[in-house]
């Protein structure tokens, strides 16, 4: 979605999420909002990445969770969604400092069902899942190639560097040199 945040197409996702439980909805919604709540906690807590993760996470599931409380009378969805964030900072914060908060993380929780993933879920594992794959593309064809029999085909080092026909070092050192690329590839685009 390129729309800029508060306009109608973000209003009519947050009234499928009310109205449907619509987790393509939820997931648009995530996607443009999520990197923006982050940015949002890191410009107050500079080098604090868990607790922006965290903030995003507690907001998104109050998003999920009180949809159906958002009025667009009242507020944009930007609006609305960042007033959620300053809330669910400050209630961290008092959670997490000298004060005790009220609001108890088990009841946010209690909600979501615990069969399946809920939609935050099943929208951040699409989305990580999506910045590996972006990754691997990026990655030499002899790294990739290791990384492949090893973590989705489940082989060995060792049944790796016999079907690849390169001694075992080889093999060894490739993990390792595509892991530390994968993990400069990732963080790179988280930021």
């Amino acid at each position: 979605m390129t729309s800029r945040p508060g306009t109608i197409e973000h209003q009519e996702l947050m009234k499928r999420v009310a109205k449907d439980r619509d987790r393509d909805a939820f997931a648009e919604l995530f996607e443009h909002f999520a990197p923006l709540i982050r940015s949002y906690s890191l410009a107050r807590d500079p080098g604090a990445h868990l607790v922006a993760d965290e903030l995003v996470q507690e907001v998104l599931i109050r998003v999920w969770l009180k949809a159906h409380t958002y009025n667009s009378s009242k507020a944009n969805v930007n609006t609305w969604i960042f007033t959620l964030a300053r809330n669910c900072r400050i209630d961290y914060l008092r959670r997490n400092g000298r004060y005790a908060s009220e609001v108890d993380a088990d009841d946010l929780f209690a909600a979501i069902e615990a069969d399946e993933p809920g939609p935050f879920e099943t929208t951040q594992q699409r989305h990580t899942a999506d910045r590996i794959q972006r990754g691997l593309d990026q990655l030499p064809v002899d790294q990739s190639n290791v990384l492949a029999k090893i973590y989705l085909e489940g082989k060995t080092q060792q049944e790796a560097a016999a079907e690849l026909r390169i001694p075992l070092g080889t093999v060894k050192s490739r993990v390792r040199l595509a892991l530390q690329k994968l993990e400069v590839l990732i963080r790179g685009e988280e930021q």
